[in-house]
Parts: structure tokens; sequence; C-alpha cells
């Protein structure tokens, strides 16, 4: 009878979820059609979430042409066995489809077979050659990705990801990428996780995050079931119709949860009265402990040994001889406890939350002598599992043995194959594993490990593999790079502080110690801790004097690129010269690109601007060609930005579009701000604000890298501005601020800010303040090379005191702010077409600031403006321009300047430059220009309409002038009139106000705040 009960326990019949599987079926419609498809499934321990991809892919099998995997993620190691599921769901298809996956895999074999050993492969490059390749890592997601489009091109393939909130860092990366990436093909990806396991800082709620904003992908959320589902399935388990009283007290205890449902189903049917108990541990084991003691002693092992057991090593483990082993493992499955493993060679818990409780049950030592048994049967015989989770389960079983003697080296064994696997983010966590038990093993065990069977130890660190003991150093040093791979920023600055103490206190090995300086430099910067030149000059310092190496050439390298942003100069370029010299003598190859890279910059900044691209093409193709991602995608970013200094926007625009794909297909996250700041760079520049704002907003999403956070909110910012938004751009000013850090002063970062300072005061109309913030600027002085950030600050600024001319307090200290100006601008070099164009709007504005108001020097800018595709300062230019030509009064100046703020509106209209627009309009009623827009032009006509005064609208712009305490004459040049003209209008406003003088006039204004601030 109570076998018969077990053997029910599982409804038979598929409750609910009508709507869900709906979705399903209609994703693998349109996969079939060559649409694919990524659906993921959330919901609490217990929901159904497996149960539904079970009925679904049951149905799905039967349909036409369709081959369906699952891989469940793996709770094992320190975070989980990289690719687990992945590699699962290879191996399945593997058997499935035999020949057909290595015809598919042709020419990818050695990278695909990190994730499928079995596949082999002696063409292409070793896949144990480039470990230390991070850049390898995108070529074996993208071949994945191939991998699974040519497989589903005759047929539709369906693959299922289980438990994603167990799923390693590098599992969850490599699904999103597929997620971006697949565009064809006839293929439907699913993945299920427990919501209720996503706590706050839960790894996967940014992942998940990610996903909605992938239009792409579907999300499932499984909710509980009714009262009348639950009553379905206690029916479907009884084979019976249940009593009510029955179904209200198993709803009332299970709250609708399915698998609490047919937990208390089966016991209460087994004659529980008292009924349960309140622990939900307890609930779990009911129906563990009425198993006969060697099914429940089995059931201890099996929950230790991981998501899955194979049988042989349960056999090894469980010391029990076979046939009593059958017999427990037939009660244990008999009990819906325990079910055979999809490829029929081990087995699992039916339900995760089950396994947990079983091993919750453990007894401290008892865990620790399952663990070593486990451990030892590995050892003893290492083919009881697959040969790529070998290392994994040994370092997890050692570890929870609590045996450092054992631990260690397992646990350094698991991190070079998850290194092996580009899998960092779990390199890193064992190499942490790895330091908390090194003081616990015997120094003797310590001794005895060597770095080429473990850790590869850097030249950097002067160790001569074949000869020497892995030092603790070396693994310092490992785990500071596996940290920076992953994007553990704070975790490596930590491990080098730690390093970096030691070494101080030995004081030997200036080359270990060198190499840990460049780090932490690097690493300070990232953070925003720091411009990180103390840290070089220790390295500097510590290199000094010793034989070439490869850690004497970064540090000169990293000393060139210091200088390069902060302060270049002939000796940034000597410095250069001497780490390209260096890395050659030394095979240094990619530090030998990287300071190619620098003296390219350094060249155009010099002004060799063809050779210096020159310079970074030739590098981007090397590095392109050795596979060097970050370094192609880091060059393809400069070199945008080099391009863009001169002027070549369309062609900054595709180099950092290559730069960005490129870094999104190496999954370089930072890369992608990288190279998407430069395009927004660009895009602002060629007008197109919109998209230079979107990809800016996009590009900060993928990173928390300070330096390109506070580029991309700078370059808001600027956007912003122009805009009018001020709020929003003192807003995006203090990001960039808090991002950049007051430590790091590279003047590409506080250049682009003291403008936004400028701007922002300017645009408040608070002279005095943007006046003080351009004395500021200009007494800090502009370092050479860093022109493209400085001109466009010096028409701000000459702009400033133009548009301050005459006002009360401005004339004071004018002239020594003009002369500061010129002075600036005078010492910049103008040698592409940009720069000329620049430096004529600069003389124009600071003669408009002199009271020239001359139409030539506007439009010689035009001019040089109107050749380039720089639409913003062009309409600029044309306001001024026809402001100064309406100041001739000569016959054909009116429909000149017409034509030119038509074209200004135009503009400002179309990248929504409010206050340019605002401008623009109101020089075109100063001057009685017809801009084609009767809003704009019947708005005077009923302002007059509806003055209480009877003032007209050119009595008004009067008015507004008689309070700010204009002359008669002044009046005339800015309305464009005659003295004569001006005294006639002063008379009649004087008279409709009924006010005897002027005085009395600007007082009653003021009163009666007919106007909202002065005029200008």
């Amino acid at each position: 009878m109570l076998g018969t009960v077990q053997n029910q326990s599982v409804s038979p019949v598929f409750v609910g979820r009508t709507r869900e599987l709906t979705r399903l079926t209609s994703a693998l419609a349109r996969a079939h059609a060559g649409e694919p498809q990524a659906l993921v499934i959330g919901g609490e321990a217990g929901v159904g979430k497996t149960r539904l991809v079970e009925e679904f892919l049951a149905a799905a099998q039967d349909g036409p042409a369709t081959v369906t995997a699952v891989g469940a993620c793996v709770e094992i190691g320190a975070d989980g066995l990289p690719f687990a599921p992945v590699a699962t769901i290879l191996r399945a298809l593997h058997r499935r489809l035999g020949d057909e996956l290595v015809a598919a895999a042709a020419g990818s074999e050695a990278e695909l077979a990190r994730l499928l050993p079995g596949l082999g492969g002696t063409d292409g490059p070793d896949p144990l050659a480039d470990q230390r390749d991070e850049h390898g890592r995108a070529r074996l997601f993208e071949l994945t990705s191939r991998l699974l489009e040519r497989l589903s091109e005759e047929r539709t393939l369906v693959v299922a990801l289980e438990d994603l909130h167990w799923a390693d860092r590098s599992t969850r990366e490599l699904l999103g990428y597929l997620l971006r990436s697949l565009s064809r093909g006839r293929l439907v990806v699913l993945a299920t996780y427990r919501s209720d396991d996503i706590h706050r800082r839960h790894p996967l709620r940014p992942f998940l995050a990610e996903l909605d904003r992938m239009r792409s992908v579907a999300r499932l959320e499984l909710s509980r079931f009714t009262r009348a589902e639950v009553r379905a399935q206690v029916a479907g388990i009884l084979d019976s119709e249940p009593s009510p009283s029955l179904v209200d007290r198993v709803f009332g205890r299970s709250d609708g949860n399915p698998f609490f449902v047919e937990e208390l189903a089966c016991s209460i049917t087994q004659g529980c009265r008292t009924g349960l108990s309140d622990s939900l541990r307890d609930l779990l084991l009911v129906r563990v402990e009425t198993l006969p003691e060697t099914a429940q002693r089995v059931a201890r092992v099996v929950a230790e040994g991981g998501s899955a057991v194979e049988y042989r090593l349960l056999e090894a483990v469980a010391g029990l001889g076979e046939d009593e082993l059958i017999e427990a493992l037939r009660s244990a499955v008999g009990a819906k406890i325990l079910l055979p493993t999809d490829d029929g060679d081990g087995y699992r818990f039916r339900h995760s939350l089950v396994r947990e409780a079983v091993g919750d049950d453990l007894l401290p030592g008892e865990r620790s002598r399952i663990n070593r048994r486990y451990a030892r049967a590995l050892e003893t015989d290492p083919g009881l599992v697959p040969a790529d989770e070998l290392p994994a389960r040994l370092a997890s079983y050692w570890y929870h043995a609590h045996e450092p003697a054992k631990a260690l080296p397992a646990v350094l064994a698991a991190s070079v194959e998850a290194r092996r696997r580009h899998a960092y983010a779990e390199q890193h966590r064992l190499l942490e594993r790895a330091l908390e038990l090194w003081d616990d093993t015997p120094a003797d065990v310590r001794e005895e490990l060597r770095p080429v069977d473990y850790v590869e130890v850097f030249p950097p660190c002067g160790c001569d593999p074949g000869s020497k003991p892995l030092q603790y150093m070396d693994l310092l040093a490992e785990t500071t790079v596996a940290a920076r791979l992953s994007a553990d920023r704070e975790g490596a600055y930590e491990v080098t502080k730690r390093a970096l103490r030691l070494l101080e206190r030995s004081g030997s090995n200036p080359l270990r110690a060198a190499w840990f300086w460049i780090q932490r430099s690097r690493l300070m910067v990232a953070m925003g801790r720091g411009d990180g030149w103390a840290e070089i000059a220790e390295a500097q310092e510590l290199v000094r004097g010793l034989p070439p190496s490869p850690v004497h050439a970064e540090v000169l390298e990293s000393a060139a690129g210091w200088d390069m942003m902060h302060d270049p100069g002939p000796d940034s370029i000597a410095t250069a010269e001497r780490a390209i010299e260096l890395a050659r003598l030394v095979g240094a190859e990619e530090t030998e690109l990287h300071a190619r890279v620098t003296l390219g910059i350094l060249l155009a900044d010099a002004g060799d601007a063809d050779a210096g691209i020159a310079e970074l093409e030739a590098a981007r193709e090397r590095a392109a060609a050795a596979r060097y991602g970050s370094l192609t995608v880091n060059t393809d970013a400069n070199l945008a930005a080099l391009l863009e200094a001169v002027g070549r926007s369309e062609e900054a625009i595709a180099v950092a579009r290559r730069g960005v794909e490129s870094a999104t297909r190496h999954g370089l996250r930072d890369g992608v701000t990288f190279a998407s700041a430069n395009q927004a760079e660009s895009l602002l520049a060629l007008g197109r604000w919109d998209e230079a704002a979107e990809v800016a907003a996009r590009g900060r999403e993928n990173t928390n890298h300070a330096l390109y956070l506070g580029w991309a909110a700078t370059l808001l910012a600027h956007v912003a501005v122009r805009r009018g938004e001020y709020d929003r751009a003192e807003a995006e000013v203090a990001a960039a601020r808090d991002h950049l850090g007051p430590q790091d002063h590279q003047p590409q970062n506080t250049l682009p800010l003291r403008h936004l300072t400028i701007a922002v005061a300017a645009g408040r109309g608070r002279f005095l303040e943007a006046r003080a913030a351009v004395r500021a600027a200009l007494e800090a002085g502009f370092p050479p090379a860093f022109h493209r950030y400085v001109w466009p600050m010096l028409h701000t600024a000459a702009a400033v005191e133009a548009d301050a001319l005459g006002l009360p307090g401005a004339e004071a200290g004018r002239a020594e702010m003009l002369a500061l100006i010129r002075r600036a601008a005078g010492r910049l070099p103008r040698l592409s077409p940009v720069w000329a164009a620049h430096a004529l709007f600069v003389e124009a504005e600071l003669l408009r600031a002199e009271g020239c108001t001359g139409p030539e020097p506007w439009a010689a800018a035009e001019e040089a403006y109107a050749a380039l595709d720089r639409p913003y300062p062009l309409a600029l230019v044309r306001l001024r321009h026809a402001e100064a030509l309406l100041a001739l009064h000569e016959p054909g100046a009116r429909d000149h300047a017409t034509a030119l703020l038509r074209r200004a509106c135009e503009v400002a209209e179309s990248l929504g430059a409010v206050p340019l627009r605002d401008a623009v309009r109101l020089l075109a009623r100063r001057g009685r220009l017809a801009l084609e827009e009767p809003e704009a032009a019947a708005a005077p006509e009923a302002a007059g309409e509806q003055e209480p005064f009877g003032l007209t609208a050119r009595e008004r712009e009067v008015l507004r002038r008689v309070a700010a305490g204009y002359t008669n004459r002044r009046i005339a040049e800015e309305l464009f009139i005659s003295p004569k003209t001006a005294s006639v209008h002063v008379s009649n406003i004087l008279a409709k106000l009924g006010v005897s003088g002027r005085g009395e006039a600007a007082a009653l204004a003021h009163r009666l705040r007919l106007f909202a601030g002065q005029p200008g």
C-alpha cells in the first residue's frame, strides 16, 4: 500500500500552466519558421518549473525534426562548475547527432573542446597553449553560438538550462552572449531559476535585469496553484477524487506550492494524523525517513555528492554491495526521492529542495567523512567522472573534507581548468580558496607544488617554472590577474596591497614588486582613486639598472601612457620608443603594441596627425592578427579619438563602431563603453545628438569603470547644456566629478568639466561666475596636445565676454580677460581644417567682445565651418554673422541676414538646441525678419493686444531696454533703428504709462513685472 502511494506521489496529470505552455508552444512554432526564441522561466522552489519544461520538451520531441537537450547548473566547487550546463547540453547533442555535430564544429574542434572534451580535434590551436588568452573567451562564445546556429539549420533545436540561480558567472555570460547574438536558426533556448533565491545581492539579479532589456527574451513567472488546481493535482496523485476537507487541509498547508502539495498529500495518506512539523526541512525529510536505513544512507551520500552522482562513483563511496546498493536505489527511486539522470548513468534527487534538506541534516563529521570518501574514490579511479569535471569535483570534495594538504593541490588544479575554459570569475574564487588554505597546508606539500603543474607563473615574477617551486607571491600574482579579468577590481587591488606588503618586508625580488606596482597603478585609475603616477614611479625605480625583461618593458609602456594622458611632450615620445625597443628585445609583443598605440597618439598630438594615425592603424592590424581582443578594441577607440580630433568624424564613427562590435564579441564591457564614448563624441560633433546621448547612456550601463562612467556623464552634460537643460547638465557634471574623482587630473577629464562649468554658469545668466571659471581655467593652463578640448572652451569663454558687453560691472577686467583668451588661442595649433575653423570662430567672438561689429570675421568663420560637417557651431556663426549684417543698414544685408537666420533656426530646432533657437528668434524679432514661423510671428501681435497700457511689440522691446538703463543711442544699436526713432518710441511709452521720466518708467516696469529679465 505504501509503495503504491509513493509511486503515485507525482501527479500523472499535468495540472494548470495552460497559459505558460501555450507561450512555449508558440515560441516553438516561431522557431520552426526560422526565428530563434529565448524564454526565461522563474518561480519559487517547488512551483513546477522543471515539470513545465519536461512537459514542453516531451511534446516538442513528438513534433517534426526536433532535438532537445537539457543541462542543469551544478552547485559544486567554489562558484559552480564552469559552463557545466552548456557542457552537458553539448554532450547530449553529441550523443544524439554524432558525426553531424562533428561536421558543424569542423575547424573549431580545439576551441570547442574546452566545453566538449570528447570532440577532440587536431587542427587549430592547442586549447592549452593560450591559457592566459583573455580574448579567447570571446572566440569560445562566438564558436558556441555558431555551432548552435549550424545545428539548427536543418532541424529545430530546443536547449534548456535549469537552475540558473546556481550558475557560475561564466555560464551566465555565455548565455547572455548567446541571447544577444543568435539571429537565425530554428532554435529555442529555455532557462529556469528560483525567484525566491534571488536576494538583493545575488549575482543573477543584474543578469536578469540585462535580459529584461533584451526585446528578444521573454520572461515567464510561475505562480502557485489555485485551490481548484490543488484539487486536480491531489486527485491525480491519489487516482481518485479527494474529499473537500483533504483539499482544504493540503491547500492551506502548501499555500498552493505544487511540490509541497505532493509531499503533504503523500504524508497525510500515509497516516500522519498529527500533521507535519512547521519546519520546512522536516516537511521535506518526512518521506526520506520512511525509507529503509540503507536507502536513507544512500540518499545522504548522493546529497553530498553534488547535483547528480554517477552510479560507479556512488558504488565506490556508498560502502554497500552491488545488490544492496541497487535495492536501496530501487526504494529511493520508487519513493520518488531519487531519479535516474537523463543519460542513465547516475542518480539525482527529484527535487533540489529535498537534497538540500538531506544535506543540511548531516552532522559535521559525517559530511567531512562522505566528502573524503568521494575524493579518495576519484583519486583511485579518475575515470569515475567526466574528465572535464574531475578537477573541480576533487577540489570541492577535498575542501569540504577539511584536509588542506590534499585540498590545496586540488584547488590549484581546478583553477587551471577554469582558466583553460576562460572562466576567470571561477578561477578567481578558486585561487582565493587556495590563499585561504595556504597557511594550513604543510610546508613540505607547498614546496612540492610546481607552477608548471598548476599555476602559470608570469615572466614578470622572475621565476623559472622548471626549477623553482611555486611561491606564495606567484599565487598572489595569479589571483590579481584572475580578479582583474573577472572585473573584480576591488579584489585585485586588495591582493596587490597584500603582495606589496610582503615584498616590502622581504626586501627581495624587485621585478615581482615592480609588476605588482604596475597592476596597482591601473587599478587605482580604474576605481577612480588616483592617477596612478606614484605607483608607476615606484616601479621605475625598482627596474632601474636591471637587465631587460618583460616587466621593464611594461613599466616603460605604462610611464609613456601616463605621460600621454597627463603631460605629453618630447620626453614622452622618447619613453614610448624605448618601451617599443625593449619589448621587441624581450619578445613582449602585446606590450610593444600598447606602446605603439601610445606613440601614435603622441605623434599626432605633436602635430604629425598622419604619422600618428598610420601608427595606430598598423598596431591595430597586428593586434587583430594576433587575436589580442582587448588591445584591438583599445586601438580602435584611440584611433577614433584621433580621427575626431582632426575633424574626420565620419571615419571616427566607423572605427568606434567597429570597436564596439569587437568589444561586444569579446565580452569586454569596459571596451564597449570606451569605444561607445568615442563614438558618441563624434556623433555629438556631427549634430546627431539623440544618437550620441543614446550611445553614451547605453555604454555606461555596461561597466563599472570609473573613468568610462565619467566620460559618459560628461558627454550627456554637453548635450544637456546645448539644449538648455541646465539642471540635468549640472547633475551629469556632478556625476562625472564623482566618477573621475579628485585624485586623477587627466586633461581629457578636467578640461571638458571646466568647459561645462563655464557653459552652465553662462546659460544660467551668472556672468561673474562664468568669468571666474574662465579665469581659473586660463590660469591653470592648457597642456600641449589637448587642443581638441581647449578650442570649444575658448569659444564659450569669448562668447561670455561678448554677450556681457555693456552690462553693468562687466567692463572691469574685460580687456585683461580678452587678452588672456587671445594669448591662449595663439598658442594652439591650427594644422587641420577643423582647428583653423575653431581659431576663426574664437577670433570673431573676441572682436565682438571688443565692440567690433563688422561681418567679415563671421563670414570667414562661416566659410570655414561650411566646408566641415559641424552643424552646431556653423549655426552659431550664422547667428552672429546675421547680427553683424543687420548692423550695416545696407541694401541686401537684411535679405542675407534673413537667409542665415532661417538656416540657423532650422538647425537649432532639429537639434533641440533651445538657447540657440531662442537667440535666433529674438534677433529676428529685433530686426523685423520673417523666419517662416507663423506662430512666432504672431506672438508679438498677440502680446500687443493683451498689453494693458496699449504698448506695441516694438514699444515693449524699447521699454525693456529703458528699464535696463540704455540710452537712446544704445537702444537704436540694439534694435537696428535710428536714435531719432528710438526717442519717439520712448516719448510714446512715457505717455502711455502716464509717467514723467525714464526712471519712473523703469520703476513701473519692474514693479509690475512686465519683463522676466534683462535683454540680450
